[in-house]
């Protein structure tokens, strides 16, 4: 219970305010009272500003630059850099002719056009373990069919088949490749009309 009346704490509670904001605005000086100039606080740093520039002058932690470089991941499957109508260039190995890229290897492969991948050609890639999830054929400039046996013996293995022409079929195991997914590859180079070097 307060023992002051209203009206009185009123102007208690209103000197108060005002006495503070007087602080806020007037300094004292040897002339008496005049306005504060405005000033900006004690923890200022060139830093916190937007229009800092950094100069010679400046600390060199806030001059130094680092780079990050982008580097394979380790257990991450063979990327293709690029096709020719030579061969491929499998993470900096050369490869001339028709190759088959499996996970733990780039094996040369013998087949000189769509037309020669049989069941016999593709004995490589279901004998495999761990068993391959995805075959990607590249044949050549264009996409092919493929003999159906072939693919329902691959079917018949759990293995997908994706037939496409060798430049896609470049992208599609690059891709699948850092999915980390278990994939391998029989490419056929493409003819000069899309070369990629």
């Amino acid at each position: 219970m307060s023992l002051v009346p209203t009206g009185i704490r009123y102007l208690t509670i209103n000197n108060m305010a005002v006495t503070m904001c007087a602080r806020l605005f007037f300094h004292r000086s040897s002339q008496g009272l005049r306005l504060s100039p405005l000033t900006p606080p004690a923890f200022t740093s060139p830093f916190l500003s937007r229009a800092h520039r950094l100069g010679p002058s400046d600390d060199e932690m806030y001059q130094r630059t680092t780079v990050s470089v982008m580097q394979k991941e380790p257990g991450a499957g063979a990327m293709i850099h690029s096709y020719s109508p030579r061969g491929f260039n499998i993470d900096g190995n050369r490869v001339f002719g028709p190759c088959a890229v499996l996970p733990p290897a780039i094996l040369q492969w013998n087949v000189g056009s769509y037309k020669d991948i049989t069941v016999e050609s593709m004995a490589l890639f279901h004998m495999l373990e761990p068993r391959i999830e995805v075959l990607v054929l590249g044949t050549g400039g264009r996409s092919e069919r493929i003999d159906p046996k072939v693919l329902a013996l691959l079917k018949s293995k759990g293995i997908a088949v994706e037939v496409q022409d060798t430049p896609n079929a470049c992208a599609t195991f690059n891709f699948l490749s850092s999915e980390r997914r278990v994939v391998a590859a029989g490419l056929i180079p493409p003819p000069i009309s899309t070369e990629l070097e």
